[in-house]
């Protein structure tokens, strides 16, 4: 004690004679930090004595005293970087050889003292750097009388000491100071902790064991901070340098491997960094110098598993034997060194992630061996350590199962055999639950690529287009061209803040029109409001006399393409019948484009049954008839009687009426069956339909049921049952228990029904027509079932990622049977029901889409039944057509003015309606005309992707609230007038395509530039809309109020619950987007928001918080965007209503139905009350309860809103992503229980600091050795093909 104190005196002298100014103090508290020592000898090593003064080290409690020393100069080029010791440079006169011997501890608090001039140190511990902390460790500048722990957090009175800040010119640190710091952070002893000493090189005088744990206690942040000074290379340099060495120091050498493991883990660059300091041969050889020692083995694994972090660093690993040396490290299931077994593993996986090691271990057989082993360890587990080595080996496989040649030799081998029955043996064991999924990954993963039965992938339907030659057939895409699936849904999931419009001036300039100016006033025959005389006001006209409304056989007036781009034409196209068709081509298409209407011969199903089902008997008579006549009037009697006998009960819907205009409606494919549910018309059910319940594991045993499929081929029937491009009678193979389908009527979309097994069908979509993409929406008909039995239904072509069908939607069904008996409803069914990627591809297999199985059973009530079924309810053109002209005949020319108008022709020839609602005038009055030639418009649109049947419900609702004799709608066609377009794609709806026009394209892309010969709605729609912006009667135009003009496109949401609005702003758009423009200084009208915060208080399925004004690049043509941008419309949303259901609200785990959709229509009606200019008025009528005008209730922030508001699945939808490491198995706790085990051996290795004799050291040898055991036939031969 004498001599440390006068060592001491000695060391307080020294200091005395230094500058203070040229060095400052720094604490660093060893408390939870004790590995962070080796980052101390960094420094040292890199500065050596320029840099230090001294360095202090406090042991509290027991000691209470300090020890002081200086550096001397530093002796060793390679000093090693231990978390385990710490080593002093002392010179040979540096006082009592008591000093050599330095206890330090996890109480222990150091200090440095070192010089401002420094480098390093003032980039890492300068007083503008305290915040940064080197490593894990707490570093700031010290002040006297202030304490510090190790996080550098102020005292707060539990325990936690407060922050040291030391500032220029404040005296350094004395001994008591330390003393009281190190009172401060005074932790219990860990039992246990074992010391080493020993005589080293000269200058080099202990180590010092610091305790058992070595566990990285800082962040993230601050070991990132370390990297970005230099650590990795640093670290890497005491590796190269201290294992070149003839004997390394294992005792040094370990601790650094397990440091640098975890350091590397989180530097990107580490495998670049190995290769230039030369460490990554280096660490190779040390393992197979070591494949005997386990712990050493173990440290080089886990440093080269995080070399391979860099390809081609894994690469050389492999192309120097790497692969071979890691693999022998694997035995059959033993009981010994099971750590390091599952470490090796780890790493062989992490060997596997470049495709040339792949490739290696493919030719190789590894994956024979691979299965083997994990057959072995898996028959003879005994417990979660053996868990953890299964589970890595199925890591190793998936690495493989990369590759195509990876997965045919899995396959081969037998692996999915093996897969499959091990897994069904975990199902049977809790502890063994965590290995089912990686292994049903696998099996998916690897089941053989099925393309499609079908013999294209292009679209049955095909359509010659005007002026666009046949596309080639199949569709021209590069094979890593895979279409973004965010694109594809209207309005929907994308979620980058890249893609938000940052370019100020294409916010706020409009572009020039994309027409004449002379052009425009051909649209004035859409505004009859303003040229009609209403002289039949003085008249008392009852509902059936309308003289203000017309239907679309009197309007004929509607545009068809200019003769510049398709010849001349006639322009009475929208109202011919098949009669009036002109001459047909070759091809059936006739000359000008239209084509022919539809001949109803056989007006219903296609299935006998129905008769069965009407009670429908032929008369003796009419077998001795003439049997094509008897068989048409027979066919003709069927929907007679069925009317006489069971009559219309469905409002707003006359079935005769359907018929009547179905016969004009043309399709491609000249449909000629009605479906019975849009002729017979459909009732909502009484009552709401919760959302269905998702039965656990129900993907996991689907894929079962799909592996088994493949495995027992023999048991799978494969009968083709219907197909869509075959128009002969069904095969007579088919069974005669088979179900029997259809879907060639409007709106129908099924290609192909495939029999696979009795009770099992796989149903392929059609494309969208033209091309070979936008396979989602369904409608077909089925029969011949039994009763009471589930049938399994596998749609394989969808190629949305997700859908809402894996949170509680359900497909919907409508029943013959059922609605005969008088309940015509579309109802929700289907139970087992998810939606998951499969292994299909396309047919002829030129592009690399993913393809997705929506599966779902629905179990049929009645034996002899026709039955629908439908992705969503549907809703036909015809429907519409019908819809309109029944509300033609129902309003009240005195009060309303209805009238319906031809916008123009499709491509096919069908005319697209648009019809005009509002007030008639009190009286024929100057005051009351001029009133309502002024008021504001409100433009409405919808369905303009077909698939979204939705929209067309809410606008279903929006018209018969319109044209009703509420109040509130009394209100509002006396403050507004109503265009509405309420189908944008009649010729896709009809032929059931999903996405697109019969153009390829998607009409809500093309309203920057539409063409008015291919995209002649969108056309005409932009077209009106510029007109009405012309004559005044839209934003920023008098007499006109800006703020009361709307335009609104209805939309249905695939991935989304709820209803909610998108809208464009220019300062949200450019918050959210980060942007640097000031906008303080730019204008804008927040009442972009009135109608959104209205409908969150009015209307239950809406959600304001799912509401986005954000203006995205990827949707600058879309309508919403163009009419906000060109037009000047300030109130410009998409509506997007879900195909599913609410989060929220009354309707909150219900499924919306028709009465949902359609009170939505009528509540955004209800909405547009809070932009009336009279609020007087609605006091007096009592309407200002359908409102909440009070704005400060909703704060709201657009956020992204595009992507998906659903957590992750609860089963994984993809298989192509990598295997799952198990809770507590990451690097980190690997590299713990490494260093746990070296610990617990380090005692047996007695007072040799080296500990390099093997009899020492834990001993691989004697294992079983992959090549010995039951897998050695598959890569025996490949080794000795190389040894010779």
């Amino acid at each position: 004690m004498g001599d440390l104190k006068q060592a001491n005196l000695d060391l307080d002298k020294t200091k005395q004679e230094v500058d203070d100014r040229d060095f400052t103090s720094f604490p660093i508290h060893m408390l939870g930090n004790l590995h962070m020592l080796g980052a101390l000898i960094v420094l040292w090593a890199q500065e050596g004595k320029k840099a230090f003064q001294y360095i202090t080290v406090t042991e509290l409690p027991e000691s209470k005293m300090a020890s002081q020393f200086s550096p001397a100069p530093l002796h060793h080029p390679s000093f090693p970087v231990t978390p385990y010791t710490l080593s002093a440079f002392l010179p040979k006169q540096s006082g009592p050889a008591s000093l050599s011997h330095l206890p330090v501890s996890q109480s222990s608090v150091i200090h440095v003292r070192a010089r401002r001039t420094s480098d390093f140190l003032h980039r890492c511990l300068s007083d503008s750097l305290t915040a940064s902390p080197l490593l894990s460790l707490s570093v700031s500048p010290a002040t006297p009388g202030r304490r510090t722990d190790c996080s550098g957090e102020k005292s707060t009175g539990d325990g936690r000491l407060p922050r040291l800040v030391q500032r220029p010119g404040d005296p350094p640190l004395h001994s008591a100071e330390h003393r009281r710091c190190g009172e401060h952070a005074e932790q219990p002893e860990r039992p246990g902790r074992a010391s080493v000493c020993r005589a080293g090189p000269a200058g080099l005088s202990a180590s010092v064991h610091l305790g058992g744990t070595c566990g990285l206690s800082g962040t993230d942040r601050r070991i990132h901070y370390m990297i970005s000074k230099g650590g990795s290379e640093a670290l890497l340099t005491a590796l190269v340098n201290t294992a070149r060495t003839f004997s390394p120091n294992y005792t040094v050498l370990l601790p650094l491997l397990h440091l640098l493991a975890k350091v590397g883990h989180r530097d990107r660059r580490i495998g670049a960094k190995a290769e230039d300091a030369g460490a990554v041969l280096l660490t190779l050889n040390l393992l197979k110098q070591n494949l005997a020692h386990a712990q050493r083995a173990a440290a080089c694994l886990l440093v080269l598993r995080v070399f391979c972090a860099s390809v081609s660093t894994a690469n050389i690993i492999g192309e120097n034997q790497g692969l071979e040396a890691i693999y022998r490290l694997i035995p059959r299931h033993t009981t010994q060194h099971r750590h390091t077994v599952r470490i090796s593993i780890n790493a062989l996986a992490a060997l596997l992630s470049t495709k040339a090691n792949v490739e290696a271990a493919v030719s190789g057989g590894y994956i024979c061996g691979l299965l083997r082993l994990y057959q072995d360890w898996h028959q003879q587990d005994a417990g979660r350590v053996d868990v953890e080595v299964c589970h890595a080996l199925l890591r190793c496989l998936h690495q493989l199962a990369y590759s195509t040649a990876g997965q045919l030799a899995l396959v081969s081998q037998g692996g999915l055999r093996l897969l499959y029955d091990t897994t069904q043996a975990c199902l049977s064991s809790q502890h063994l639950e965590s290995l089912v999924g990686p292994s049903v990954q696998l099996m998916r993963k690897c089941l053989p690529k099925t393309r499609l039965p079908l013999t294209s992938d292009r679209s049955a339907y095909t359509f010659p287009l005007p002026g666009r030659p046949t596309p080639p057939e199949p569709d021209e895409r590069g094979e890593d061209s895979e279409e973004d699936d965010e694109d594809q849904e209207g309005e929907e999931s994308k979620d980058y803040d890249d893609d938000l419009e940052t370019d100020l001036n294409k916010l706020r300039r409009r572009p020039e029109p994309d027409r004449p100016k002379d052009q425009l006033p051909q649209y004035l025959r859409f505004c009859p409001e303003l040229s009609h005389d209403f002289q039949g006001l003085d008249l008392s006209s009852g509902p059936d006399e309308s003289s203000t409304s017309s239907s679309d056989e009197e309007q004929v007036n509607g545009f068809s393409p200019p003769a510049s781009r398709r010849g001349r034409r006639r322009s009475s196209g929208p109202t011919r019948t098949a009669s009036e068709s002109e001459p047909e081509t070759s091809a059936g298409v006739p000359v000008d484009g239209h084509l022919p209407g539809p001949d109803f011969n056989n007006l219903l199903s296609s299935s006998p049954v129905l008769e069965r089902i009407a009670g429908e008997t032929r008369d003796s008579t009419e077998d001795e008839q003439n049997p094509e006549e008897t068989e048409e009037s027979h066919r003709h009697s069927v929907i007679d009687r069925l009317l006489d006998r069971r009559g219309a009960c469905v409002s707003h819907h006359d079935p005769k009426t359907y018929r009547a205009v179905a016969r004009k409606t043309k399709s491609i494919p000249g449909f000629d069956i009605l479906a019975f549910p849009d002729f017979w018309g459909h009732i909502p059910p009484p009552g709401h339909e919760p959302m269905a319940p998702r039965r656990p594991n129900v993907q996991r045993q689907k894929v079962f049921e799909d592996v088994q499929r493949f495995m027992n081929a023999d048991d799978i029937i494969d009968q083709v049952v219907f197909d869509l491009e075959d128009c002969s009678p069904q095969s007579p193979s088919v069974r005669a228990d088979s179900l029997k389908f259809f879907s060639k009527f409007e709106c129908g979309n099924l290609r192909k029904a495939v029999q696979v097994r009795r009770f099992e069908y796989d149903l392929v979509l059609n494309a969208d027509a033209n091309c070979s993409q936008h396979a989602q929406w369904f409608y077909f008909e089925v029969s011949n079932m039994q009763a009471d039995v589930p049938y399994r239904f596998n749609v394989v072509n969808c190629e949305k990622s997700n859908s809402q069908f894996n949170y509680g939607m359900q497909p919907v069904l409508y029943s013959v049977r059922e609605a005969l008996e008088g309940r015509p409803h579309w109802v929700r069914a289907g139970t087992e029901i998810c939606y998951y990627r499969n292994h299909f591809c396309p047919a002829r297999g030129r592009r690399k889409p993913n393809f997705y199985t929506l599966t779902f059973t629905i179990t049929f009530k009645h034996q002899e039944d026709v039955c629908y079924l439908a992705y969503h309810y549907p809703y036909t053109y015809s429907a519409l057509k019908a819809h309109l002209n029944v509300l033609q005949k129902s309003v009240d020319p005195a009060q309303v003015f209805f009238q319906q108008q031809v916008l123009c022709s499709t491509l096919t020839g069908n005319p697209c309606p648009m019809v005009t609602i509002t007030a008639c005038p009190a009286s024929r009055g100057w005051r009351d005309m001029h009133q309502l030639r002024n008021r504001p418009c409100v433009f409405l649109t919808g369905r303009v992707h077909p698939g979204e049947s939705n929209a067309s419900w809410v606008m279903k609702g929006t018209l018969e609230f319109l044209c009703g004799s509420d109040p509130v709608a009394q209100s509002l066609r006396e403050a507004f007038i109503f265009k509405i377009v309420p189908m944008l794609n009649p010729d896709g709806v009809i032929n059931g395509t999903n996405r697109c026009d019969i153009n390829s394209e998607d009409l809500n892309r093309q309203w920057s530039r539409p063409d008015p010969v291919l995209c002649p709605t969108i056309y005409h729609t932009k077209g009106l809309l510029y007109y009405l912006n012309s004559i005044g009667r839209t934003p920023l135009s008098e007499p006109c109020d800006p703020a009361r003009q709307v335009f609104c496109d209805y939309h249905g949401h695939s991935r989304k619950k709820n209803v909610f609005l998108y809208g464009c702003s220019l300062k949200e758009t450019l918050w959210q987007s980060g942007s640097t423009v000031d906008t303080i200084g730019l204008k804008e009208d927040p009442g972009y928001r009135t109608i959104a915060k209205t409908l969150d208080r009015i209307a239950p399925a809406f959600s304001f918080n799912s509401c986005n004004y954000l203006v995205e690049k990827s949707r600058s043509a879309t309508a919403r965007v163009v009419v906000w941008r060109e037009i000047g419309v300030l109130r410009s949303y998409t509506m997007e209503s879900t195909y599913n259901g609410c989060d929220q609200g009354i309707y909150k785990g219900l499924q919306t139905g028709t009465r949902e959709l359609q009170e939505m229509g009528m509540k955004f009606c209800h909405s547009l009350l809070s932009l009336t200019k009279d609020i007087d008025i609605l006091y007096k009528r009592r309407l200002i309860n359908y409102i909440d005008l009070d704005s400060s209730l909703l704060d709201h922030k657009s956020h992204n809103c595009f992507e998906d508001d659903e957590p992750p699945c609860v089963e994984d939808i993809e298989y192509s992503a990598d295997c799952p490491a198990p809770h507590g198995a990451d690097l980190d706790s690997d590299v713990d229980k490494n260093m746990a085990n070296t610990d617990q051996d380090s005692g047996d290795e007695g007072r040799d600091g080296r500990g390099g004799g093997d009899d020492q050291q834990p001993s691989l040898r004697g294992r079983p050795s992959p090549l010995n055991g039951r897998h050695d036939h598959c890569v025996a031969r490949r080794i000795s093909a190389e040894k010779s």
